[in-house]
C-alpha cells in the first residue's frame, strides 16, 4: 500500500454563513465542522494531513493546536486548483494524495478508503447523482461511459447541463501525476479560478484512467454554505445517532427529538423520552429512564436510575436505582451512591450523598458530605460561601434535618442527629441529640412601612 497524504481545503470565507466566525468552526454534532473532516482523515491513517486555510486562519488554526496537523496558507482564493498547490511542496513524491472539503462534515471513511483503493495510478473521483445539479460540476463520460472531464456549472452547455452525475470534490489521485496536472491548469473560464477538476481532462490526455466512485449518501458528500445547510445537516447527525440507538436496543420515544452533542453508551433497556440533549462523555446503564425535557452533560448513570422531567446533570454520578428530579439540578462534583432520591426544585453542588439518603424538595445543598440514610426536608440550605472561601458541611448517617433550615459552614451534623425546621445551626451539633436554633420571641412592630422605589 502507498503512502497517503490527505489535503483537506478549508480556506473558504463562507459568505453566505453571515458571521464573524470562520465557516469551518461552526459546529454539528458540538464538534467544529472541520473536525469531523478530521476525525475522518485520521480514521484512514495518513502519513501526513495538510489543511489549506484561509479567512480567519490563526481562529483555524488555534482551534486545533493539539492536532499533528501541516497548515498551509492560501492567501488568495482563486479556486481549488490553486489552494492544492500551496499544498504541493509538503506533498510526498512517493505517496498518493486524498483530497478532503473542509465543509463536509458527514464524509464517510469508507468511502474514502474504497476511493484510495481505486488511485492505484488513477485518478479516483467522489461522484453522486443529483436530482437538480445545478450548481455542481458535471461528470462528463464518453460513448464507452468513461469519465473524460469535469465541467463546472457555468461552463456546461445546455446539453452537459443535462446530466444528473456531479462531483463531490473529494477524489484521489498518486502525487507523480498531481504535481504533473497542477503545473498545466489554467484559468481560462468564467470564474478566471483554477478550478481542480481540471486535472481530469489532463488525466485523459495522459492516457491515465479516471474512475468515477457513485455514492449513494448524497449527505455524507454535502457541503455547509448557509446557516440553513448547517441546521439540515445537524438534523441528519442526529438522525444517525439516534437510528444507531435504536440499533443498539434503546428505546427512543421519538427519535427525531434526542440531541447527542458528544458521546452516549448506553446499557441494555434504556429508555429515553423526548428532547433530552446529552453532552459531552455520557454513560447510561442498564434500565436507566431519562423522562422529557432532561440535559445531561459529562455524567455516568448507573443501573435503574430513574431521572424525571426537566433535570439538568453536570459533571456528576449517579448511583443504581436512584431516582432524580423532576426539575433538579446536579451541578459539577456531585456523586450519589445508590437508592438515593434527589427531588423537585432541588439543587446540588460538588455534594456526595451516601447510600439511601434524601434530597427531595426545594433544597440547595453544596460543598457538603452527607452519609447512609439522611433525610434533609424541604428548604434546607447550605450555606457554603462566607463571601470569599467556600467551606464544608459534613452531615453523618441516620441524620434528620428538619425543613426550612440553615446549616452554615464549616459545621458537622453527627451521627443520628436531628436539626428541628426551622433552625440556623452554626455550631456542630452532637451526635443521637435534638439540636434547634430560634429566636426567643416572636415581635410585630407597629407603624412600620416596606420600602418604595425611588423614582429617579
Amino acid at each position: 500500500m502507498n503512502k497517503l497524504n490527505i489535503v483537506i481545503l478549508a480556506a473558504g470565507k463562507g459568505t453566505r454563513m453571515h458571521s464573524d466566525l470562520p465557516k469551518v468552526l461552526h459546529v454539528v454534532g458540538a464538534k467544529p465542522i472541520l473536525a469531523h473532516v478530521i476525525n475522518c482523515a485520521k480514521a484512514l491513517q495518513p502519513n501526513k494531513i495538510i489543511v489549506v486555510y484561509g479567512f480567519g486562519g490563526e481562529r483555524v488554526k488555534e482551534a486545533f493546536s493539539s492536532e499533528e496537523i501541516t497548515w498551509v496558507n492560501q492567501a488568495e482564493q482563486n479556486g481549488t486548483g490553486h489552494a492544492v498547490q500551496q499544498a504541493l511542496p509538503y506533498l510526498e513524491a512517493d505517496a498518493d494524495t486524498l483530497i478532503l472539503l473542509g465543509d463536509v462534515p458527514l464524509v464517510d471513511v469508507e468511502a474514502c478508503r474504497k476511493l484510495i483503493a481505486q488511485a492505484d495510478n488513477k485518478l479516483a473521483i467522489l461522484s453522486f447523482n443529483k436530482t437538480d445539479p445545478t450548481g455542481y460540476g458535471r461528470i462528463v463520460r464518453d460513448v464507452s461511459d468513461q469519465v473524460h472531464a469535469i465541467v463546472e456549472h457555468k461552463d456546461a452547455t445546455e446539453a452537459q447541463r443535462a446530466i444528473v452525475e456531479v462531483n463531490t470534490g473529494i477524489m484521489a489521485m498518486p502525487n507523480v501525476h498531481l504535481k504533473s496536472w497542477l503545473s498545466r491548469i489554467t484559468n481560462n473560464n468564467a470564474q478566471g479560478e483554477y478550478y481542480l477538476t481540471d486535472i481530469v481532462a489532463l488525466a485523459v490526455q495522459d492516457n491515465i484512467s479516471v474512475v468515477a466512485e457513485i455514492t449513494e449518501d448524497e449527505w455524507s458528500v454535502t457541503g455547509i454554505n448557509a446557516k440553513t445547510d448547517l441546521a439540515q445537516i445537524e438534523r441528519v447527525h442526529q438522525n444517525r445517532i439516534a437510528q444507531a440507538l435504536l440499533q443498539q436496543g434503546v428505546t427512543l420515544k421519538d427519535p427525531a427529538r434526542i440531541d447527542v452533542r458528544g458521546e452516549l453508551r448506553c446499557g441494555r433497556d434504556v429508555e429515553i423520552d423526548v428532547n433530552c440533549i446529552f453532552e459531552g462523555n455520557v454513560t447510561l446503564g442498564d434500565r436507566v429512564k431519562i423522562a422529557t425535557n432532561c440535559v445531561v452533560k459529562n455524567a455516568m448513570i448507573a443501573a435503574g436510575a430513574q431521572i424525571a422531567a426537566f433535570t439538568h446533570i453536570d459533571e456528576s454520578a449517579i448511583g443504581e436505582n436512584s431516582r432524580i428530579g423532576p426539575f433538579a439540578r446536579l451541578r459539577p462534583g456531585t456523586s450519589l451512591a445508590s437508592g438515593t432520591h434527589v427531588g423537585n426544585f432541588v439543587e446540588l453542588k460538588n455534594a456526595q450523598v451516601d447510600v439511601g439518603s434524601k434530597i427531595n424538595h426545594l433544597s440547595y445543598v453544596g460543598d457538603s458530605t452527607i452519609g447512609k440514610n439522611v433525610n434533609i426536608g424541604a428548604g434546607t440550605i447550605t450555606c457554603n460561601y462566607d463571601g470569599a472561601n467556600k467551606l464544608r458541611t459534613v452531615i453523618e448517617d441516620d441524620a434528620f434535618i428538619g425543613s426550612d433550615s440553615q446549616l452554615v459552614a464549616p459545621v458537622t451534623i453527627g451521627k443520628g442527629a436531628t436539626i428541628a425546621a426551622g433552625s440556623t445551626i452554626t455550631k456542630d451539633a452532637p451526635a443521637g441529640q435534638l439540636t434547634f436554633c430560634r429566636a426567643k420571641e416572636q415581635k410585630s412592630i407597629a407603624g412600620w412601612k416596606r420600602p418604595v422605589k425611588i423614582k429617579k
